[in-house]
């Protein structure tokens, strides 16, 4: 809270910037190890990664890539299926995290922050890595249409990653908080329009296209590799 007794905010995303790797990733692949997606889907995911990590497209590309693999297989799959797959992950991967995540995350439980995530990976696996590991305030995912059957049918019916800026304002409204002494922390472009409307933009591990606006903006810039976190100065100093 803040002098006048004011909930303070801080906006996070999930995939790169809290955890090192990507829920949506790890996801499609242990449902494929359980046998609620095709084994080949395995292949296609190293191949998607493969691309990647060779330069043969964003990052951008690359998580896109991985959303359509997930909408194709979903189709037919139940929610406890996703919800099997998310908790034998979660256990495995939580701890797969950035210092300086987390050192962000001490500092903002210290000064009685409302800590929220908002993330484009599936929901079932996001609140799950927040029940077992995050445990903030609330979390957004990307929500799957469900059929009468009650079985996914690989359509989105909430894809926060499509305007996370509108997801934090209608939050903010609904839970009676504002945007003074917030932040907000992210990796790709997606994150630009919460990063534009808080107090406190921080563009971390930024993608290229998330860079050259941070740079523009004059956001605080860091990076963390291997063990070391290095800060860009501001570019309007």
């Amino acid at each position: 809270m803040d002098k006048n007794g004011r909930t303070k905010i801080a906006v996070f995303d999930i995939d790169g910037t809290i955890f090192r790797k990507n829920l949506h990733f790890e996801l499609i692949n242990e449902l494929a190890w359980i046998g609620a997606f095709p084994a080949g889907v395995r292949k296609r995911l190293t191949e998607i990664y493969t691309d990647w990590l060779e330069h043969e497209g964003t990052y951008e590309d690359y998580r896109r890539a991985l959303v359509a693999l997930y909408a194709e297989h979903i189709r037919g799959v139940s929610e406890e299926k996703a919800r099997e797959a998310s908790r034998i992950v979660v256990p495995f991967q939580m701890k797969r995290t950035y210092i300086f995540a987390e050192e962000l995350i001490r500092k903002f439980r210290a000064e009685g922050y409302h800590i929220i995530a908002v993330s484009g990976s599936p929901i079932e696996i996001v609140e799950e890595y927040n029940r077992d590991y995050l445990k903030f305030d609330f979390v957004f995912g990307s929500v799957y249409e469900k059929d009468d059957n009650g079985l996914y049918t690989g359509e989105t019916v909430f894809e926060p990653s499509k305007a996370k800026g509108e997801v934090l304002k209608t939050y903010l409204s609904e839970h009676g908080l504002d945007l003074d002494e917030s932040y907000g922390i992210g990796d790709t472009e997606s994150d630009i329009s919460i990063l534009e409307i808080v107090e406190n933009p921080i563009a971390f591990n930024p993608n290229q296209n998330l860079k050259k606006v941070a740079e523009k903006e004059g956001w605080r810039i860091v990076v963390e590799k291997k063990d070391v976190i290095y800060e860009i100065a501001d570019s309007r100093r």
